[in-house]
């Protein structure tokens, strides 16, 4: 009867909002009944809360073919579909002009303003507020990059912010010619490390002040906001707070990005977001978030995460309730943060263009857009000349199928709200665990591993490994091994680490800081927003930390990090150290890397051996063997690292110096 019930329960719940005043206001709060999704209740969530999504790819989805529906099977605007689901804005990014001088669009949804414009109107028509994303580029725009607009290149900085203002206030009106009701206005996408092309922190804030001066004047009643990403750099975000507080820069929203994979834990943002809120006044919120319901590429184009990826960390099974459950928690960790007024799933609707392989997708992406990247753009940013027209690298993030139909997980908006706990739990996922030990350490593999229910909840439980000589691995060395076994049916993996004694303190740097390593310029630049080097939880080849380093220019990267050590015995030793990376460019150059790892003894570089950075997740191990050493000498070990491309990042792991005999 219960169930029954609630199936005929209208999809819409009217809340009366009295005040002081005796005045009364229906807020309405929709939801879509759920049989099997367990959604725990976000207890406190204000009834304004933004439960946002961007779907600015949807205009180029749909001109490719695609189709959504509705839960009951029938075609649907998508719109109405995430409206009924409890969606509440709609956020879309903005590009100056993403197209060629021949009009060919760039990909990536084609998003300028006349997109906006008519997402915008159906957003309006179902409810929906409008949340305006202005990048102030032709293209992407992010941490990585911010490339000045073609029509800007020319114009002085004092011209420049009269176009961004005229730009601003032009885009704005003609949304509100048309109906389109804006609530939020971002001045600026993950602005990091610039803005419209400017790196300087005055001009920077100077430009936003004049985007903000035009949502002012056309939408006085739309909050404006400011957008950074990588939270997990807390420093960086306290500094970037400052700087609009020292330059008076008139917003009310501090927004961020939070990708579980990549911007640390969820008190870290917590604490970030509710400091900057506490200390500057300022609402806070995600801009940003996203989790896979599934580890397959679904458009055979590449996912940023996935079981392909070389990601093998997660907070949550790639699952539906491992999505529901990764959405529920940001929620509630933004809902109880001082000032906090909501979260935005990104593009939870861009879903394969439905060709049966790579090249019926590829001729979709190029010519409709909607592709992460068409070949057409390499003329504006030359980085993407690689990407082939690029697939939607998101599709196992959304709540859609292949085929356009609702993925169960896409209720849990409006489920967040009242909870939907009472539902049969089973188990969603098993823990892949990793494990260090030591050479001269006497151990065995686990006898257990956690299981991780719908519910998110963990039980322990026996597991099967394959058979695995540990004396032969120890006796190898230092090594990392893969070992299959079987729980509950499911096939888990163990990450097992043997290391020999290492003579090296800290070295995984999971004290979190760099002591007792020493960092020595090589650059001659300084360190700065825009070229960070130390220890971080961003990309840890094992535990939690690494010592991580970035540049947005070029000609920036140069150091070294070392550390002397304190040796009792004279023989031969062996030192090797992991580092992975990449750079701005899509394949990176290694002539332009000057990579080494690097043994003194008394002041002199006695032994050394390059290495390399690639890609993402592709670590490298540089290995000198046959170190001589006699008590009494000096003896320190390091890496250097240059790279003179711009955007080149990476992080050195696990330092390991061993005694061989």
């Amino acid at each position: 009867m219960k169930k029954q019930l609630l199936k005929l329960m209208l999809p819409v719940v009217a809340l009366s909002l009295g005040g002081l005043t005796g005045c009364s206001k229906k807020v309405e709060h929709k939801f879509i009944p759920s049989e099997t999704l367990y959604v725990q209740k976000v207890n406190d969530m204000p009834d304004d809360f933004i439960l946002g999504m961007d779907v600015s790819s949807v205009l180029s989805e749909e001109a490719a073919g695609v189709k959504y529906y509705n839960f009951e099977g029938e075609e649907e605007d998508l719109m109405k579909v995430l409206s009924d689901s409890g969606v509440n804005y709609i956020r879309v990014r903005v590009w100056n002009k993403p197209q060629t001088k021949q009009g060919v669009y760039y990909g990536g949804g084609n998003n300028d303003i006349n997109a906006a414009v008519e997402i915008g109107k159906r957003a309006t028509k179902y409810g929906m507020k409008l949340l305006v994303d202005f990048h102030y580029s032709d293209f992407w725009a992010d941490p990585a990059k911010q490339k000045v607009p073609k029509d800007w290149k020319k114009l002085t900085y004092y011209e420049m912010k009269k176009a961004l203002y005229e730009y601003t206030r032009d885009s704005l009106k003609l949304l509100k010619d048309n109906g389109v009701d804006v609530g939020m206005v971002q001045v600026g996408n993950e602005s990091n490390n610039g803005l419209a092309g400017e790196t300087d922190w005055i001009r920077i804030t100077a430009l936003m002040q004049r985007g903000s001066e035009a949502v002012r004047e056309v939408y006085p009643g739309a909050k404006v906001a400011v957008h950074f990403a990588n939270p997990e750099k807390s420093d960086n975000y306290y500094k970037y707070a400052k700087a609009l507080s020292d330059y008076n820069v008139d917003y009310d929203v501090f927004g961020s990005s939070y990708y579980p994979y990549w911007h640390g834990t969820l008190d870290n943002l917590s604490t970030v977001l509710g400091t900057i809120a506490d200390t500057y006044n300022k609402k806070v919120m995600v801009m940003e978030t996203s989790y896979c319901f599934s580890g397959e590429d679904f458009d055979f184009g590449g996912n940023t995460i996935g079981e392909t990826s070389g990601f093998d960390t997660k907070d949550y099974p790639f699952s539906i309730a491992g999505q529901t459950n990764c959405l529920r928690n940001v929620t509630d960790t933004v809902v109880h943060t001082k000032n906090g007024i909501g979260v935005c799933y990104w593009e939870g609707a861009w879903i394969s263009a439905g060709g049966s392989n790579w090249e019926e997708n590829h001729a979709k992406w190029e010519q409709y857009g909607c592709g992460w990247a068409s070949e057409a753009a390499s003329e504006y940013d030359p980085d993407v000349k690689d990407y082939g027209g690029g697939g939607t690298m998101v599709d196992n993030q959304t709540f859609f199928t292949t085929n356009g139909k609702p993925l169960e997980s896409l209720k849990a908006f409006g489920l967040m709200r009242r909870g939907n706990e009472e539902v049969p739990t089973y188990i969603d996922g098993i823990e892949d665990p990793t494990v260090i030990h030591s050479t001269d350490e006497d151990f065995t593999l686990p006898a257990t591993v956690n299981v991780v229910k719908n519910d998110n909840s963990k039980v322990a439980v026996p597991v099967v490994w394959e058979d695995f000589d540990i004396e032969a691995a120890k006796a190898a060395g230092n090594g990392k091994y893969t070992i299959a076994g079987v729980a509950e049916g499911r096939a888990v993996n163990l990450f097992l680490v043997i290391m020999e004694k290492n003579f090296i303190e800290n070295y995984s740097f999971e004290t979190g800081a760099a002591d007792p390593w020493v960092r020595v310029p090589v650059s001659t630049v300084p360190f700065s927003n825009t070229y960070i080097v130390g220890v971080t939880n961003e990309n840890p080849q094992t535990g939690d930390y690494a010592y991580h380093f970035w540049a947005n220019n070029e000609n920036t990267v140069g150091f070294e990090v070392e550390q002397t050590l304190h040796l009792t015995s004279s023989g031969t030793y062996k030192y090797q150290v992991s580092i992975m990376g990449s750079t701005g460019a899509s394949t990176p150059d290694p002539t332009k890397q000057n990579i080494y790892a690097y043994v003194k003894i008394n002041g002199v570089v006695a032994y050394q051996e390059s290495g390399n950075i690639t890609y993402y997740k592709e670590w490298h191990d540089i290995l000198i063997q046959n170190i001589s050493y006699t008590v009494g000498d000096e003896i320190v070990v390091g890496v250097h690292v240059e790279s003179k491309e711009a955007g080149s990042w990476g992080d050195i792991d696990d330092c390991m110096f061993n005694f061989v005999g």
